[in-house]
This record gives structure tokens, C-alpha cells and sequence, in this order.
């Protein structure tokens, strides 16, 4: 998939998530074979952009390119400043969230809320296309409620305006991330547009990667919340689309030394004791799939410190690991 001079390869890509797609996170995707990382969602108010959160969020210092930013807002000049103010900071790609359902988000009708006033998306569109040199994506959902999927004009107001790439959710915003995506219009919109569509929602398999690519026709897959806990998911979801085969689920050795490695990321990035509890969610969603996940989450929650909470995690898997040997061994 080309997205103006870049090539993304492989095509999966790692959908931006507000408080999840920080810079530890998306560097790890990417290692683990993520085609494209976008950044969380970073507000266009320049009143805010010195507050910790925001310069956290703009900090790409390392990251391999391309660099993918999103902004959110609602006025069309503010996002036009937010897009050059981040393209000096770093940023080769800007992407635009049109694609949130966050009621905070939408009550100010940034996100999805934006898809109910079409001429402003036109605005908004063309004032980012125009205010910088570097390609502009768009995220989107297939409508605002289940009467009104109005994705396919928004798509070709979308390509009229320069967008470089369209992402589309297969949900509505009304149904959040509840219920089952639907692909069927996101098919509708890759037959009419001549640029790059990528297909997002309940890609969690490289099974169902596979399936929906094959249904939407789109030219790459965009993964969310599967990939929360799961970043190996990119390299699955890669190589079954170049093999056909599936690749054997990472080892416990594997687990714990990503894990780690994430851990001393998110500590050195944001410091103690930010860190330590932005690593808590990510330690649960690691866990969420071992019949163990109840006496891990008690394990690292009562750590305080840093080096508490590598401590007790390092001790924990090798534990686990131990325990598996001894059956092994018992088993033989």
C-alpha cells in the first residue's frame, strides 16, 4: 500500500487508540512487524499542546518512518495550525480522527460526531490537505447511527479534498465497539475510490485478516484492540498473508522478555510514578488470555516502583516458566 511517497509494508497497520498507541507501544507494533503506527489522537487547541499529556503525545524522537500523527478538532483553520505545528515536530503523515466515539469527544463534535455536517468535513479536509506538505489520511466510521451511513459520501468528499488514504471502522458511532463490524460498506467505498482504503474493525486473527481484506477488497487491515496485550498479532497477521501459514503463538520466555522490554520502555518514556501505572493496563491486557490472569493482576498492581513491577513480573514468568518445565518433564 502506498500512501504518497511511502510505502507501507507489511499491510497491517496498528490503529491509533487514545491512551494505548503512545510511543513505547507503537515502536513495539512496528518491531513486531506493523506496517504503519499512527499516534494517539492529539488535540488541535494550541492551548494545550505544552501540557505534559500533549508533549508526550508529539514525541517522536526515534521512531522509525513513517511518523503518523492524528489530530482531532473541529475547526477547520485550528487543525490546518495543528497539522504544520506537528509535520515541524516530526510528523510525515497527519491523520485526521473522524472516527471516535468517545462521548467527551463527540459532545464537542470532534470524532465521529464530525460525519453529521458534511460541507464541514469538506472545510476541514481541504484546509489540512492544503496547510502542509506531507500526506493526509482520514479515519472514519460507517455513519453516525444505523439511519444515516452516510461513509460513502464522506469517502468521496474525502478523495475530492486530497486525502491520501481512507481508514473506515465497520461500525457506527452509536454502537461504539459493540455488536459485529460490518464490511459490507466499507466493499462499497473501496470499489468507488481510486486511493489507498483500510479496513478496520474485529480484525483480531491473521484468519480474519485474511477474510476481510478478501470481502472489502481494501488494500491493508488496520488493528485495534486485538492488538492490546497481543503486539505479535502484526507479524501473525503478516506472514499468513505472504505464507498461507500460521505462525506457533511466542513462548512464555517471548512473552515475558516483550513484556519487559515494554516495561523499562514505558518507564524510561514517562518516568515514575506515570510509568508505573500506565504499565499496569498494558501487564493486564498481557495476562488476559492465561487462566492465571487474576493472580498476575494482584502480582502487579501492588507494585509501586519501577523496579518493583519489573521485579514481580520477571519473577512471575519465571515461575510459569519453571512450572511448565517441571510438567514437561513430569509428562516424559
Amino acid at each position: 500500500m502506498q500512501i504518497g511517497p511511502y510505502t507501507i509494508a507489511p499491510n497491517v497497520v496498528l490503529a491509533p487508540m487514545a491512551g494505548v498507541t503512545d510511543k513505547p507501544f507503537r515502536q513495539l507494533c512496528k518491531r513486531l512487524g506493523a506496517g504503519l503506527a499512527a499516534s494517539e489522537m492529539t488535540i488541535s487547541d494550541p492551548r494545550f499542546w505544552n501540557t505534559r499529556k500533549s508533549l508526550h503525545r508529539m514525541d517522536h524522537a526515534g521512531e522509525p518512518a513513517p511518523i503518523s500523527v492524528q489530530i482531532a478538532g473541529t475547526e477547520p483553520q485550528q487543525l490546518a495550525e495543528a497539522a504544520r505545528y506537528n509535520v515541524d515536530n516530526g510528523a510525515q503523515i497527519i491523520d485526521i480522527n473522524m472516527g471516535c466515539p468517545a462521548k467527551k469527544v463527540c459532545n464537542a463534535w470532534a470524532g465521529s460526531a464530525l460525519m453529521r455536517d458534511e460541507a464541514l468535513v469538506a472545510r476541514i479536509l481541504e484546509a489540512v490537505v492544503n496547510a502542509v506538505d506531507v500526506p493526509v489520511t482520514l479515519k472514519i466510521r460507517t455513519g453516525w447511527c444505523a439511519d444515516v451511513r452516510n461513509a460513502p459520501s464522506i469517502a468521496r468528499i474525502a478523495e475530492d479534498s486530497g486525502i491520501a488514504a481512507l481508514a473506515i471502522h465497520g461500525r457506527t458511532r452509536d454502537q461504539h465497539y459493540t455488536g459485529v463490524a460490518e464490511y459490507e460498506t466499507i466493499a462499497a467505498i473501496k470499489a468507488m475510490l481510486k486511493i489507498p482504503v483500510l479496513a478496520n474493525g474485529d480484525v483480531d486473527s491473521p484468519r480474519k485478516a485474511e477474510q476481510v481484506l478478501k470481502l472489502t477488497g481494501a488494500d491493508a487491515v488496520m488493528v485495534g484492540r486485538a492488538a492490546q496485550g497481543r503486539p505479535w498479532i502484526f507479524r501473525e497477521i503478516a506472514h499468513y498473508l505472504a505464507t498461507g501459514e500460521e505462525l506457533p503463538p511466542p513462548s512464555v520466555e517471548e512473552v515475558r522478555d516483550i513484556l519487559l522490554g515494554h516495561l523499562n520502555d514505558l518507564h524510561a518514556f514517562y518516568g515514575e510514578p506515570q510509568g508505573v501505572r500506565i504499565a499496569r493496563k498494558h501487564l493486564g491486557w498481557y495476562a488476559k488470555d492465561r487462566p492465571e490472569n487474576a493472580a498476575f493482576r494482584v502480582v502487579v498492581n501492588a507494585a509501586e516502583s519501577a523496579d518493583a513491577q519489573i521485579r514481580l513480573t520477571r519473577d512471575y514468568f519465571d515461575a510459569l516458566i519453571a512450572g511448565e518445565s517441571a510438567g514437561m518433564q513430569q509428562t516424559a
